[in-house]
């Protein structure tokens, strides 16, 4: 497994990232230490979680993801590269959420119990808090990272225009800068590469993308005259409906059609190549996978080992193009 670092830090990161939000909810404890056995025997060292998950759940089931995944760290945490976030409600009270000052402490204080860590390495916002005054935001980021609770910050789900004006803001403030970014971002989804992707190549910010295989669209394994199966994520809780909007859809399907007799010339599985075209990105440092068996990180664990000619890339540029003009929403 190939090793980069994570923007402008020196901090080196596997080339992908393993996702854990299917923990304790679409997987129980003993299928998602497998699925995390598999990752590092794989040689992933870098692990993205959040306190809000399992994917799916409710409030009354936030931080079972990071427990589990805790439990699987104890006596090799510093083996791994381990991401968390907040701003997602954690609790019943209107301050448990957002990016204020007072629920950012109070929710590092307990991802690093759940996850039983004395640090965070890579510390990140799940999305943007417009009632919270991003110079608050950055100050009890950079409190954090001062205290040794956390090594780097970063985003998910900001807009270009949102994370330019954190890093200016960070600037001027002489405060900690956000290192990272996470945006959604597959063959089905590229409206990122028009203005995220380029500040973050010309700011040295990082990019750890999330569903590149489009909510599972893209293993291949759905059909369209048949409805969702049981158990994914176009079928999982409170998740169910976001997924079939933002990919249940004919022209993804078609497209999708498309991209299988691709991979099928190539010889290769269709995750492989979807996979493997996200990390071709130059702005991309690295992918985040997810599963729900283990056995499903045999096609994107092979994707780090799959080169992209010229005339293929082209041509899978060509195929999905139109996802490069989607709508804004994240």
């Amino acid at each position: 497994m190939k090793h980069v670092r994570l923007g402008r830090t020196g901090l080196r990161v596997s080339r992908l990232c393993l996702g854990t939000m299917t923990f304790g909810l679409q997987c129980d404890e003993e299928r998602s230490r497998a699925i995390l056995d598999r990752a590092a025997e794989g040689g992933i060292t870098f692990l993205d979680t959040a306190d809000v998950y399992p994917l799916g759940g409710t409030v009354e089931t936030v931080g079972r993801t990071e427990e589990i995944l805790g439990r699987w760290l104890a006596g090799r945490r510093d083996a791994f590269v381990v991401a968390t976030k907040c701003v997602g409600p954690t609790g019943p009270r209107p301050w448990d959420r957002g990016a204020s000052r007072r629920h950012i402490l109070d929710a590092v204080d307990a991802s690093l119990r759940r996850l039983g860590t004395d640090f965070i390495d890579l510390y990140q916002l799940h999305g943007h808090d417009p009632h919270t005054p991003i110079d608050e935001t950055l100050r009890a980021l950079d409190d954090v990272v001062r205290a040794g609770k956390v090594r780097y910050v970063g985003v998910s789900n900001y807009l270009a225009y949102q994370l330019a004006r954190a890093l200016g803001r960070s600037e001027t403030l002489n405060l900690v800068r956000f290192d990272s970014a996470q945006p959604r971002y597959s063959l089905l989804f590229r409206e990122v590469e028009r203005e995220l992707f380029p500040l973050c190549l010309e700011e040295g910010v990082g990019v750890i993308p999330y569903n590149p295989l489009a909510g599972g669209l893209l293993s291949g394994k759905h059909e369209r005259t048949r409805p969702p199966a049981d158990g994914g994520r176009f079928t999982l809780g409170t998740a169910a409906d976001r997924y079939q909007q933002r990919y249940w859809q004919e022209r993804m399907f078609d497209t999708v059609d498309e991209l299988t007799a691709v991979a099928a010339e190539l010889g290769v599985a269709l995750p492989t190549l979807a996979v493997a075209w996200v990390l071709a990105q130059p702005a991309v440092t690295a992918p985040i996978i997810g599963a729900s068996r283990p056995e499903q990180l045999e096609a994107t664990l092979a994707a780090v080992d799959l080169e992209l000619d010229d005339a293929l890339f082209k041509r899978l540029d060509e195929l999905t193009v139109d996802y490069r003009r989607g709508d804004a929403g994240i």
